[in-house]
């Protein structure tokens, strides 16, 4: 996913965070980062959003989502990310068990931007 102009923008209007590092340039500019970052909400969503995808159909719920930003992202960064499945614990009263995961966001570049452990309560067999 290659965040944009659009992203920053929209950002800034759904979560009502209208920071200078975000929405100004010449504020930014002057800034530690030199130029206007996205958002943490962001870049987290789209870490979340491909676990959504991911377990499609098993998902019962996202239970929790815990992130550590270590770099900043920018309009232009190409985003990857990574998740390994650490542990799964058997909730027989849900049909399912929760899944423990760790993921890794890394930009164009291999630079690591984000860090996230996320849980998700899943069923033993796809719903529809």
């Amino acid at each position: 996913m290659t965040i944009t102009e659009t992203h920053l923008v929209l950002g800034a209007g759904l979560f009502g965070d209208l920071n200078p590092l975000h929405v100004d340039q010449q504020v930014a500019a002057r800034s530690r980062y030199g130029s206007r970052i996205a958002h943490g909400y962001i870049t987290t969503s789209f870490m979340a959003a491909q676990l959504g995808m991911v377990f499609h159909g098993t998902a019962i719920a996202y239970i929790e989502h815990t992130s550590r930003f270590t770099a900043p992202v920018r309009a232009g960064d190409t985003l990857r990310i990574v998740w390994t499945v650490t542990d799964r614990q058997d909730k027989p009263k849900h049909d399912g068990g929760i899944v423990s995961l760790s993921g890794v966001c890394t930009n164009q570049d291999g630079t690591k931007v984000a860090e996230a452990e996320a849980k998700m309560l899943v069923a033993n067999n796809p719903r529809d």
